[in-house]
């Protein structure tokens, strides 16, 4: 009897903290909320596994990571990038490599490796872009040493395209390259001179051979506090659909390029 009086007694109070546990669990599970990745579509073959996610979109958002100890130090930091789809669940991350040096000597004209990784952390997309010396900025860089290029592989190892600067008068132009080098599509940006307003997007339009518009890549303007006090930029990228995953891939290159000639510190134009 007493035995079983004192099993009587413990039973509650075992049964009023379990409880309690499973509400603290729960609280910290609300506190920190998982991001929902792009589901990984199915491929009808042909399709590399990273990049299948690249055949159901039309649009991309490429965010760059603020970089709080960046502006603490006074030091460049190598860049962090996340590419969204219009739900803002994630598809890639974007990692840059490059060494200190590069980084506070060079600038924006830096060299540097991004690797682009999935949602299991293997990296799909290879992006590297070679130093190129300035001649008296970007506006003048007419020779071919001057001209600035980068190269997209996917997987790495394997070339999709490039993209590569060309010079026409004022304009920011380049082309977007297929594994031959052979002419895909180009990007027209606007003019060296032009000034934009605070809260103005920055267009660059991507065009067939026939001039024809058929999706950009578009500086978005963030906030005054983000835009003044940090160099992490946003971008909105458009293109077909049914436009072949590689070159889809390169214009995600041409972006990066794009980022760290016009709008990254000590390269901004606009």
């Amino acid at each position: 009897m007493q035995k079983q009086q004192r099993q009587k007694q413990q039973q509650p109070e075992e049964s009023s903290h379990a409880p309690v546990s499973r509400r603290q669990s729960a609280y910290q599970q609300e506190q920190q909320p998982k991001q929902e990745w792009m589901p990984l579509p199915d491929s009808p073959g042909g399709y590399p596994p990273g990049l299948r996610y690249l055949m159901q979109v039309d649009q991309l958002i490429i965010k760059q990571q603020k970089e709080v100890m960046e502006i603490l130090i006074g030091l460049d930091l190598p860049n962090q990038y996340v590419v969204l789809n219009t739900m803002g669940q994630p598809i890639y991350f974007a990692n840059e490599k490059s060494s200190s040096v590069a980084r506070n000597c060079c600038g924006a004209a830096r060299p540097f490796e991004l690797n682009i990784t999935d949602i299991s952390g293997e990296e799909v997309i290879h992006v590297s872009r070679p130093y190129r010396c300035m001649c008296l900025h970007q506006g003048l860089s007419c020779l071919n040493c001057c001209k600035d290029l980068v190269t997209v592989e996917a997987p790495p190892g394997q070339l999709v395209g490039q993209v590569r600067q060309i010079h026409r008068r004022c304009e920011a132009t380049y082309e977007i390259l297929d594994s031959a080098g052979d002419k895909v599509l180009s990007i027209d940006g606007p003019n060296y001179c032009h000034c934009y307003c605070p809260g103005d997007d920055i267009p660059f339009s991507v065009r067939t051979h026939d001039g024809e518009e058929v999706g950009r890549v578009s500086r978005q303007w963030s906030n005054l506090m983000q835009e003044y006090f940090t160099d992490a930029d946003n971008f909105g990228i458009t293109f077909p659909m049914d436009l072949h995953f590689n070159v889809k891939a390169t214009i995600i290159g041409a972006c990066f390029l794009i980022d760290f000639m016009f709008f990254e510190k000590g390269g901004r134009m606009y």
